[in-house]
């Protein structure tokens, strides 16, 4: 059975925990590992950030949206910003990449968001935003302990 949930709110840094727990109070019906729902959650926060900091940029008054479905174990996160747009996508995926450096950011996002899940798709067009998309397969807990 598919199930989903769709958040939006205001591109602000205290916003991400926000994402974060909500969507991970979602998540857990499907019973994930501690590990796995640590994974999600640490995605979530990347994801969400980036589209904050790095979408936003020049106009902190703008959305984030969170789209989230489950489905067969399956976990599927959409991650969209309608912000400035990433110039080059490859490039931005590089370990240690960052356009922001005075803000001691690591650019290291898209690199974990990319080990910590079994998908991820990232489009993007300049001036009118970004959207991720990531999967992940979880693990019912339960079915573990059995």
């Amino acid at each position: 059975m598919k199930n989903s949930m769709s958040l939006q709110f205001s591109a602000l840094s205290q916003n991400e925990s926000f994402a974060r727990v909500t969507v991970a109070a979602f998540v857990a019906q499907l019973d994930p590992t501690m590990d796995e729902l640590t994974e999600i959650k640490t995605v979530v926060s990347e994801a969400v950030t980036n589209a904050i900091i790095h979408g936003y940029e020049s106009d902190p008054g703008g959305t984030v949206y969170v789209d989230v479905t489950l489905e067969d174990n399956v976990v599927e996160l959409i991650i969209k910003d309608e912000g400035v747009g990433i110039e080059n996508i490859d490039e931005a995926k590089q370990p240690l990449f960052t356009t922001k450096p005075e803000m001691e950011r690591s650019g290291m996002g898209f690199t974990i968001m990319e080990n910590f899940m079994d998908e991820m798709k990232i489009i993007s067009h300049k001036g009118e935003g970004t959207i991720v998309t990531l999967k992940k397969h979880v693990t019912n807990s339960k079915a573990i302990c059995n």
